[in-house]
């Protein structure tokens, strides 16, 4: 509930002011933004044909988490997200500063991979160096950030419908490209084909990672036991719909190599594809620093970190010095590290932070089973959440 106006720490509280439908776009602007725009072509390297399958199974992955994810925000709608979830499953302050340095790392290193995505396709509109490009969008996108998140999560809305309208030309030009539809070449013949798919999924997961930013907004949105968890569940739902379609569609049109959505396209469209690329990818960076920014805000509102972060400014009620450090870290990390190594990483990183969820649900389950959250799920789902994880980190070891 929001705190009454009697309540003397109000100014350094966030304001509510998001509905689901902001909610939902905010999400699938950071899950299409930061995914098949940058990892389609490592995907369809490891998978080949079968590359749908890999997007369909990290969907199906996310999912499951998705729901941990969601119940756990329901019971617990903190800004602190993840940190908090772990806390409350494990009890224990010490496990939620390990998940705080594990998200930190896994944020800061994806956002750094998705800044490294959008400076390929700004190269092919402007003949900048690729530091310079990743330099400014951080520092950009952090400035947004600072300003207040209703201008930086209404921006998001608006650049996520321009990056699905770019996917959904995407996959209308691979279906008209290709020389026939052949569905059975989805399907592998062979043993190594289908560990191809499972090393693909792997990559696929970094195309989801985002649903997990809409739990650190739970301070922000109007009524959180019930918008949360639905907007989790409809920004996954929706997001691997499209990424099975676009991936389909690049495959019968038998593109391939680093970026194949930019194959599908000539001359001015092109052009045109890249600018939309561009935006599109740019936007997961403003999302993933408004994440690690309420990140650091909730842990130090727990006492966790330094109490200057969790201050919110008078003027833009947003908390500045949390924002300030998000773009430094985000910024250090993309400028110290290539991008292949930063999305293997941030997928390693991702999935077992998302295991940690996944157990602490089950635990928080175990432990009280009369209970009635707003939100909930059935028993068996963070048990197959659980699997799906392992089975995903298990297949990235091996690649």
């Amino acid at each position: 509930m929001p705190q009454a106006d009697s309540d003397p720490n109000k100014k350094d509280r966030l304001a509510r002011t998001l509905t689901l439908a902001p909610l939902i776009f905010y999400g699938m602007g950071v899950i299409v933004g930061a995914g098949i725009y940058v990892a389609l072509g490592a995907v369809i390297q490891r998978a080949g044909a079968a590359a749908p399958l890999s997007f369909l199974l990290a969907g199906v992955s996310a999912a499951l988490t998705g729901l941990c994810y969601a119940e756990l925000a329901s019971r617990f709608p903190e800004a602190s997200g993840a940190a908090a979830f772990i806390r409350h499953g494990f009890r224990s302050d010490f496990a939620s500063r390990v998940a705080t340095v594990a998200i930190t790392a896994a944020t800061a290193v994806a956002a750094a991979s998705i800044a490294h995505g959008a400076a390929v396709y700004w190269r092919e509109i402007v003949t900048v160096d690729p530091g310079m490009i990743v330099t400014a969008l951080i520092a950009v996108n952090t400035g947004i950030a600072i300003y207040g998140v209703k201008t930086s999560v209404g921006l998001a809305a608006i650049i996520g419908a321009i990056e699905i309208l770019g996917l959904c030309a995407a996959a209308a030009a691979g279906f008209y490209l290709a020389p026939d539809y052949r569905i059975e070449a989805f399907l592998p013949s062979t043993f190594d084909g289908w560990i191809g798919i499972l090393n693909g999924a792997f990559i696929a997961y970094f195309a989801f990672i985002g649903f997990e930013t809409l739990v650190n907004m739970a301070e922000e949105v109007k009524d959180p036991t019930r918008t949360v968890p639905l907007g989790i569940i409809g920004a996954v739902a929706a997001s691997t719909l499209l990424y099975v379609l676009v991936a389909v569609s690049v495959v019968l049109a038998e593109r391939g190599g680093v970026n194949p959505l930019l194959g599908l396209f000539a001359g001015r469209g092109a052009w045109v594809f890249s600018l939309i690329g561009a935006i599109s990818i740019a936007n997961g960076v403003l999302v993933e620093i408004v994440m690690l920014s309420r990140l650091f805000y909730g842990m130090a509102r727990a006492g966790l970190l330094p109490r200057a972060m969790g201050r919110v400014e008078t003027f833009t009620r947003t908390p500045v010095i949390a924002t300030l450090a998000a773009g430094a870290l985000i910024l250090a990390t993309a400028l110290l590290a290539p991008f292949e190594r930063l999305l293997t990483a941030a997928n390693a990183l991702m999935l077992t932070l998302f295991l940690m969820v996944d157990v602490s649900l089950l635990l928080v389950k175990r432990r009280e089973p009369a209970s009635r959250p707003p939100f909930r799920v059935p028993r068996w789902t963070p048990h197959a959440a659980i699997a799906g994880t392992l089975v995903l980190l298990f297949a990235g070891a091996r690649g």
